[in-house]
């Protein structure tokens, strides 16, 4: 019963600790903290765009046709039984940056570890963008169709993929943790 107290506050204070960490939109933040922070953001999302293509090429071809990106350069993630991850992502269409979004995400199990990693999603269609925009704070895995690209898929993308749904890449991962997934993650507009 008190291990189960502890791991429960410990991974409290560390979403707490997570999220203040996240400073894109924070309310309170002036006007000039909140254009640094996002100018910062809009630099990390590009570099991340970068070590993308440099890591895993098949993803040129599908960015090139993506009709939008959602780019989040750095999530944290910890956990000891419960866990929790967050962090601050731009969405781009057109190679503008057209808002910017928080993910967040909070799970319970046989979970330990701390990592970091960032994530791309591609958005292949008009009605994936549109689901984004309604959403009054999206839930990845529910709504469009989502392809995790993982090692093996290059060898199955194909014009279907391309054309509809949205298509995710991760990037940089550092740290351990029992896994890394998106199902179940919030993405909410700042």
């Amino acid at each position: 019963m008190i291990i189960r107290r502890t791991a429960l506050i410990g991974a409290l204070l560390g979403f707490s600790a997570l999220l203040a960490g996240c400073g894109a939109g924070l309310p309170g933040a002036s006007e000039s903290e909140k254009s640094a922070d996002r100018s910062e953001l809009n630099a990390q999302a590009s570099d991340t765009l970068s070590r993308l293509a440099a890591s895993q090429p098949e993803a040129d071809q599908v960015i090139r046709k993506a009709r939008g990106l959602l780019i989040f350069p750095e999530i944290v993630k910890g956990g000891l039984v419960v866990g929790a991850s967050a962090g601050d992502g731009v969405f781009r269409s057109n190679g503008k940056t057209q808002g910017y979004y928080r993910s967040t995400a909070v799970s319970y199990g046989l979970q330990a570890g701390v990592t970091k990693f960032g994530y791309v999603v591609a958005f292949m269609d008009q009605a994936s963008i549109d689901y984004l925009d309604q959403s009054d704070g999206w839930e990845i895995g529910v709504g469009p169709v989502v392809t995790v690209a993982d090692e093996g898929f290059a060898s199955r993308f194909s014009s279907t993929t391309l054309n509809e749904g949205i298509v995710v890449f991760f990037v940089g991962q550092e740290g351990f943790f029992a896994g890394t997934g998106i199902e179940g993650t919030k993405v909410t507009r700042l």
